[in-house]
């Protein structure tokens, strides 16, 4: 009679993994196309904000999401930035280029509308390599993507990146 019951714990256990797996996908599906918006970056807590308009593609698969695209500002500067993001479960990581120190790496998880990540930058920045990324899901057509970092000045969080988009 116990190993039935393991067993069917164990079923119910592969049941849940799997849904929980396919609500991943169709969360990560639903970032799929063009999108284009605008928003501010500050290379540094200390440095002037820019703002800047940027456009995207999206692709996404049922277990990853990679956002290609370029962003413009102070009129003639251009940089391409990419995420690339494979999901096992309810954890993500990847890659996200861009950034002027190099390749940097991402892992965290999804709360919500939200994919919350850590990033480490191949370079110091603001006194070290970490800071946060949240991919977030603005109703049907929208993505805000959001850098913070800690100011080494003060010791605060601050808003390095803010950028909206909406679906093209």
């Amino acid at each position: 009679m116990r190993s039935q019951a393991r067993l069917a714990l164990a079923g119910c256990l592969l049941v849940a993994a799997s849904a929980a797996d396919a609500d991943e996908g169709k969360f990560l599906q639903s970032f799929q196309g063009n999108l284009a918006g605008k928003g501010t970056v500050q290379v540094t807590t200390q440095a002037p904000t820019v703002s800047v308009a940027c456009t995207f593609k999206s692709d996404a698969t049922s277990s990853s999401l990679s956002l290609d695209g370029n962003c413009r500002g102070l009129i003639l500067v251009t940089r391409a930035i990419s995420a690339h993001l494979k999901t096992s479960g309810n954890r993500y990581s990847g890659v996200y280029v861009g950034s002027r120190t190099g390749p940097a790496q991402l892992s965290g998880s999804r709360t919500g509308n939200a994919i919350n990540l850590a990033i480490r930058w191949a370079k110091v920045v603001n006194g070290d390599r970490i800071a946060q990324l949240t991919v977030e899901k603005k109703g049907a057509n929208g993505i805000l993507l959001t850098v913070t970092d800690r100011d080494p000045k003060t010791g605060k969080n601050v808003v390095t990146s803010r950028i909206d988009l909406k679906r093209t």
